[in-house]
């Protein structure tokens, strides 16, 4: 079947859903991004103010790494200079309580979390697939990107720390 848009406004969600390049897949992977941080926001308790104040500054980025390939750059070196600290912060609270891979799992909360870090590296992947694809950005965006996983898996050890939930080791037989 060929789809084409149809005239009727009411009958596509996007203006650019139809196009053929990957920059459209590319731009609903941080939707998604996005709509599951707001997801976690809404899942936070009150004793988390933290990391609410932190995912509310990082939400409009998540839409500005949207942006940042169909239009200009909204990602700088300043919003990387911003999550790496806030990174080492929660880095620094959950020194040695992870020495390996762990399973991905934990209250709905952090599953949640789990699944932005896994959204995060999606994000990566297509930036992949554009540059393959012949169309530039600026290399603030995969830096950021690769960052936010980082920052959604220690968010989720924090987080587990502070509602008194064990990791679970995951040891591989593959490697």
């Amino acid at each position: 079947m060929n789809y084409k848009k149809p005239k009727d406004r009411r009958e596509w969600c996007y203006p650019f859903i139809y196009e053929q390049q990957p920059l459209c897949d590319y731009e609903i992977a941080t939707d998604e991004l996005c709509s599951r941080v707001g997801l976690v926001l809404a899942l936070l308790p009150e004793a988390l103010a933290r990391v609410e104040a932190d995912l509310d500054w990082l939400q409009p980025r998540i839409y500005h790494l949207n942006g940042s390939v169909r239009g200009r750059n909204g990602i700088f070196e300043t919003d990387l200079d911003g999550l790496k600290e806030r990174y080492d912060w929660y880095r620094e609270q959950v020194a040695d309580r992870v020495s390996g891979f762990v399973l991905p799992r934990g209250s709905r909360l952090v599953a949640e979390l789990h699944l932005c870090r896994c959204g995060a590296k999606k994000v990566v992947r297509h930036l992949v697939q554009l540059e393959q694809a012949g169309l530039g950005y600026e290399n603030t965006l995969p830096r950021f990107a690769n960052l936010l996983a980082n920052f959604f898996f220690v968010l989720t050890v924090f987080i587990k720390q502070e509602q008194g939930e064990e990791e679970v080791p995951y040891i591989s037989i593959n490697y």
